[in-house]
């Protein structure tokens, strides 16, 4: 499908922080867009992962009785969308290899 890097530059844009939408750089080599935003969701995924082990000790006891099964719900949510945008952006990083001139 042409195009598509397109798409998939501004998909991986929104994977980024928002700051990341400034840089002329990422829009001109998707390949480089792609690397770094596989390493910000990686490293999203680690703080996610931080934060359900920490989550009971060190938020437990501020919030209402009965509301930490929400915030444990959220952080699962959120470690699930994470790991799928961690792997598309990785397929994607690998797409955009096979398309690489040869050098």
């Amino acid at each position: 499908m042409p195009g598509w890097e397109e798409a998939a530059v501004s998909w991986l844009l929104d994977q980024c922080p928002a700051d990341y939408r400034s840089y002329r750089a990422w829009r001109k080599h998707p390949a480089a867009l792609a690397w770094i935003a596989t390493r910000h969701l990686q490293s999203e995924l680690e703080a996610m992962r931080g934060a359900w082990r920490d989550v009971r000790p060190e938020l437990g006891p501020l919030l209402p009785p009965g509301s930490l099964g929400d915030v444990l719900d959220a952080l699962a949510r959120e470690g699930l969308r994470l790991r799928a945008a961690h792997r598309s952006a990785g397929l994607l990083l690998e797409a955009l290899r096979l398309r690489a001139p040869m050098r």
